[in-house]
């Protein structure tokens, strides 16, 4: 089936059951009424912009230390300064150090549209400062922490696994064959969380696409808390869990927390190691022993590239642990959660499923993916409603206007992209989970800045694996739902806690009924 007979089916569908469209993206209520959303047509000076007062010795710290504000709650957070203050927030976390937050999505595309071709941003400091240390396994902080011509020399290297379509849809048959299993295997049993099982499903799929190895993490050994994929999941959560805490520390190396993220990079950085040394030896063995790839592991790429350092290649393994696993873990949670609370999506996307998978044995082929508007919608507004980070951190590059307030180089600016996105002043009915929104065609859909919702970053600095989570993601949606039925059974409602990424802020409770035709 093509993909516009596709849309047309879908939209004519949503058109029988008298959906009501969204004609309007402002209402009585709307934030836009309110005059701080407006700023002064002259510009105004960079310590002029609004924000908390910051005291001496201490920044803005005693707020969150008085619970006003929250480090794990961002979002909750970003919304009391956006009412307070408007759109734009100035504020000293730690004194001398300010960093800007922004909501109005002209201001983002601004920004995101003056930055040079070497877009700059600060975070991950505390990888960086480990791995300055560590000057015999790396050769640089790597593309999360690096900036400027060194961050470039790696990424034009890295990202040629990940950006070509063909290069990633290669990856869809070993992705497909594993989700099955998965499905097939573990989604019946009854468990308390099923957080740690989605984990383990994206650490399978990160390690054989990137490291042509099959963890076999269902398996009884690797179940066990002391096996390797246990502890790269705890390695990795650790280390998402402490990154936004060190960034804020003047001497991340005295900070409480360090030995304990310094032990699980350390764990992270050993099983990389022998990943890549295990992989260069049987290259350079011309090892011909079939694999359980059919095409060359993203390892094998970099090892054969003469642009990239053994280092190099070292240094992004560790990445591809630490950012494999609960990004898209976490993604795929809240997906199940709002296809659980939302009946009415759940079926047409399972409606979408059986059409383009007549049989559940059927393979999810590139085609297969072209044909699902349906399941493409649902994931964006996923991303509008739980994306994976609060924002888009920029370190501006030229001095800069936003909001009316001149803003200085070399200022961070963190734009807040969560909660602009559930403003009633951007989209109608904000709460509510309408795929539709994102159908062509379809009478709720909406015309939104394209800088709104921003999931995976935005520009050369953007998610290098965009193309392959997504499609992890939509292969994992549509194979579940296509004879389950996804019910959430906790009596609370989901939301995130902030982990530098967003977390489910409670154990995921779902059960999976078969649907039998």
């Amino acid at each position: 089936m093509r993909l516009a007979t596709s849309s047309r089916f879908l939209t004519q569908t949503f058109r029988r059951h008298h959906l009501k469209p969204l004609v309007s993206v402002r209402t009585s209520v709307s934030l836009a009424e309110d005059p701080k959303c407006h700023p002064e047509q002259s510009v105004k000076k960079f310590h002029e912009i609004p924000g908390p007062k910051s005291l001496p010795v201490v920044g803005t710290i005693y707020l969150y230390l008085m619970g006003v504000y929250s480090f794990t709650q961002l979002h909750k957070t970003g919304l009391k300064k956006y009412l307070k203050y408007g759109p734009i927030v100035r504020e000293e976390i730690v004194p001398g150090n300010s960093v800007v937050w922004i909501f109005d999505p002209n201001d983002m595309e601004h920004l995101f549209l003056s930055e040079n071709n070497l877009p700059q941003r600060r975070s991950h400091l505390a990888v960086g400062v480990l791995r300055k240390d560590r000057p015999h396994v790396y050769n640089t902080g790597g593309l999360l922490t690096t900036n400027g011509e060194d961050w470039w020399k790696l990424r034009k290297e890295f990202q040629k696994g990940f950006s070509a379509p063909q290069a990633v849809r290669a990856y869809l048959p070993v992705t497909d064959n594993i989700i099955q299993e998965f499905v097939a295997s573990r989604l019946m049993q009854q468990r308390d969380d099923y957080l740690p099982e989605l984990s383990r499903l994206f650490l399978q799929l990160t390690c054989l696409v990137a490291f042509d190895k099959k963890f076999d993490c269902f398996s009884t050994n690797e179940m066990k808390p002391d096996s390797m994929s246990s502890r790269l999941m705890d390695a990795a959560l650790t280390t998402n869990s402490l990154v936004l805490t060190l960034d804020n520390e003047k001497n991340v190396k005295k900070a409480r927390s360090w030995k304990k993220f310094e032990s699980a990079m350390l764990y992270m950085e050993d099983v990389a190691v022998e990943l890549v040394k295990e992989k260069a030896d049987s290259l350079a063995k011309e090892n011909k022993e079939e694999s359980e790839n059919t095409v060359p592991s993203l390892l094998e790429l970099y090892l054969s590239s003469p642009n990239l350092d053994y280092k190099d290649v070292v240094g992004m393994s560790v990445d591809l642990l630490l950012a494999g696993i609960d990004t898209t873990a976490y993604t795929a949670s809240f997906a199940l959660y709002y296809l659980a609370k939302n009946e009415r999506v759940q079926n047409f996307l399972r409606l979408e499923s059986q059409k383009i998978l007549q049989s559940p044995e059927d393979p999810v082929t590139a085609k297969t993916l072209a044909n699902a508007p349906y399941a493409r919608a649902v994931l964006k507004e996923v991303f509008r409603m739980s994306p994976i980070s609060v924002g888009v951190g920029r370190i501006a590059t030229q001095d800069i206007v936003l909001s009316g307030y001149n803003v200085p180089k070399g200022t961070n600016i963190v734009t807040q992209n969560q909660i602009s996105c559930r403003l009633e002043k951007y989209f109608a009915r904000p709460n509510e989970f309408l795929p539709e929104r994102w159908i062509k065609g379809s009478p709720l859909q909406v015309k939104d800045n394209p800088f709104l919702v921003l999931p995976f970053g935005h520009g050369p600095r953007s998610c290098i694996a965009r193309r392959l989570a997504e499609q992890h993601l939509l292969t994992l949606l549509l194979r579940i739902v296509h004879n389950h039925k996804i019910i959430w059974t906790s009596k609370k409602e989901l939301d995130c806690k902030t982990l530098l990424i967003n977390k489910p802020d409670q154990e995921l409770k779902f059960t999976f009924s078969k649907i039998t035709n």
